[in-house]
């Protein structure tokens, strides 16, 4: 009888313990930690990596959840409406989802946008930043501010879509990236 009831809490143990371990997700990384790397294509036909930028400038990464949706396509209007003033700084900035390359290409061209929006299919690079989760297939609506240390300096996880852009050259602004020129 005892061998029995030791078997019996050790697959429960087992049973829990496998339960935690499948409902776990990736943590957004914070400021401060390591960005996760990341080579993605882009809505131009370009691969883009995080390493291509360490040490000579800040890299933007702006996820939405889904290509010609309202809330996207009001997000990437208004980044291409105030791309003026993220211009201003010295940084590298972009959209990015798990929607295919062939998606994102037509979903750019559709509204003109002048940035590349980066394709994650295989939701890797999402994972990597906590943006896809358990219970969650498309991404969270985030934008990591990330340091030419390839360090995160912000996270801004309650991005207004339909000011985003505006949010953006205010927060490089907080942040004291440089301006160019």
């Amino acid at each position: 009888m005892h061998i029995r009831t030791t078997r019996l809490v050790a697959v429960a143990a087992l049973t829990i313990v496998t339960a935690l371990v499948g409902n776990a997700r990736a943590e957004a990384p914070k400021p401060g930690d390591d960005a996760p790397q990341f080579k993605m294509t882009g809505s131009d036909g370009k691969e883009y990596s995080l390493e291509q930028f360490k040490g000579k400038k800040p890299v933007v990464l702006a996820w939405f959840p889904k290509a010609f949706t309202r809330g996207c396509t009001a997000e990437c209007k208004n980044m291409k409406e105030r791309g003026d003033a993220i211009r201003e700084f010295d940084v590298a900035y972009f959209t990015a989802s798990v929607d295919t390359v062939e998606d994102n290409t037509k979903f750019a061209e559709s509204l003109g946008l002048d940035f590349p929006i980066l394709s994650d299919p295989g939701k890797n690079v999402a994972k990597a930043y906590g943006v896809v989760h358990e219970g969650r297939p498309v991404p969270e609506r985030w934008t990591f501010y990330i340091g030419p240390d390839g360090k995160i300096l912000a996270v801004d996880q309650k991005v207004q879509a339909a000011q985003h852009g505006e949010d953006i050259a205010k927060k490089l602004e907080a942040l004291g990236v440089k301006k160019k020129g």
